[in-house]
C-alpha cells in the first residue's frame, strides 16, 4: 500500500500521466522490490491506481501497453528510512518532478525530498503541495486564495533551500479543495506548480 501511494503522490506531483519514470529503491526496499511486487504498486500509482485495484498485480505489462517506459534500480542513502524510493519522472507534456519518499508503516508514507528540496510531511489529511520562489507575500497570497474559497487550513509547513530560492508549501485542509481554487493558486506569479493529494 505504501508503495503505490508514493507513486500517486508523484503522479499528483507531477500534475500530468506519466511517460518516463526512473525509479530507485534503498534499503529493505531494494533487497524485496521483486518479491513483495513493491515495483508493480508503485508504478500502479504512477498510473493512478488506488491501492486496492486488481490491476495492481499486471502494473509492469499494463505500464508498457500505455506507454510509460520506465527504469528500476537500487540506491544506498545513507541515514534513509529503509523504505524509501527515489523517482525521477517526465511527463506526457515534458515536465518533470523528483520525489523521494518512503513507507513508514500501515500503508503510511512521508515524502522527504521534491526536486533536490528537503521536505518532510504525511498525507494524513487532503493536503495542497505549493512549490514556489521563496519571496515576500507569496504565503500570504496562497493563504488568501484558500480562505476567499472558505477552506480552512488545519497545517502549514513551509520548506525553502535558501532566502529567495526555490520553496514548498504543504498546506493540510478540512474537506475539498475546489478545481477553481487550484487553477487559481497555478496563476499566482512565483508559483511552479500545485498538486492536490487527497488523504489515503
Amino acid at each position: 500500500a505504501g508503495a503505490a501511494r508514493i507513486g500517486l503522490v508523484a503522479r499528483k506531483l507531477l500534475g500530468e500521466d506519466v511517460a518516463r519514470a526512473e525509479i530507485l529503491f534503498h534499503g529493505s526496499f531494494a533487497d524485496t522490490y521483486r518479491g513483495h511486487g513493491t515495483d508493480r504498486a508503485l508504478v500502479a500509482g504512477l498510473m493512478g491506481m488506488g491501492v486496492d485495484d486488481p490491476r495492481i498485480r499486471d502494473a509492469l505489462s499494463i505500464a508498457g501497453e500505455r506507454g510509460l517506459s520506465f527504469t528500476i534500480g537500487t540506491i544506498d542513502i545513507e541515514g534513509a528510512h529503509p523504505n524509501t524510493a527515489v523517482l525521477d519522472l517526465v511527463g506526457v507534456s515534458g515536465a518533470t518532478v523528483s520525489m523521494r519518499a518512503s513507507s513508514v508503516g500501515g500503508g503510511a508514507i512521508r515524502v522527504d525530498m521534491i526536486d533536490n528540496l528537503a521536505v518532510s510531511f504525511r498525507v494524513a489529511r487532503d493536503t495542497i503541495v505549493v512549490r514556489h520562489t521563496d519571496l515576500p507575500g507569496v504565503i500570504a497570497h496562497v493563504s488568501g486564495i484558500i480562505a476567499a474559497h472558505a477552506v480552512n487550513i488545519a497545517t502549514m509547513q513551509v520548506f525553502r533551500a535558501c532566502e529567495g530560492g526555490q520553496a514548498v508549501m504543504a498546506i493540510e485542509v478540512d474537506g475539498d479543495v475546489p478545481l477553481a481554487l487550484r487553477d487559481e493558486l497555478r496563476a499566482v506569479e512565483h508559483i511552479s506548480g500545485v498538486a492536490y493529494v487527497q488523504r489515503f
